[in-house]
């Protein structure tokens, strides 16, 4: 997964947890964060921060907060990011046949599966049975920082 037009800035603040200001070469910035969790151990002012660059010019903003570092390390706030990396992923691993149809937000009879992917191999390799994976990001525990 790529990021296109990445820039660094510094977190000023976040009003609610759908956008953060953000300082990018001198200019404030709003940004929608791609995490609507709380975050506080991470987003504090003063922080270094990455945006992605919208693609979509007719956005009203121009940017998505997409990590942030704590201390040392390098922390993605994308929570769409494990799926996208699953989606890339799956196709050329091999663990789902040749051609695997790959289907996210999929539904199994009266279920809903809103984040996992429908895996089926067409070569018929595999069981009959759909596979349903279930792609999770984790949790940042504050006292293992």
């Amino acid at each position: 997964m790529i990021y296109p037009q990445v820039v660094e800035g510094i977190f000023l603040r976040r009003p609610n947890r759908f956008i953060a200001h953000v300082e990018v070469g001198g200019k404030e910035e709003v940004c929608p964060v791609k995490n609507p969790g709380r975050c506080r151990e991470l987003l504090v002012p003063g922080c270094r921060v990455y945006l992605a660059k919208a693609q979509n010019k007719n956005r009203r903003t121009g940017f998505d907060l997409i990590a942030v570092w704590k201390g040392e390390r390098l922390i993605n706030m994308d929570s769409a990011a494990p799926n996208q990396v699953f989606r890339e992923w799956a196709p050329s691993s091999g663990l789902f046949g040749e051609s695997p149809r790959i289907r996210p937000e999929t539904t199994h009879g009266d279920s809903r599966f809103d984040l996992a992917f429908l895996l089926k191999d067409p070569a018929g390799k595999l069981p009959d049975r759909p596979a349903f994976m279930e792609v999770k990001g984790v949790t940042l525990e504050e006292d293992r920082l």
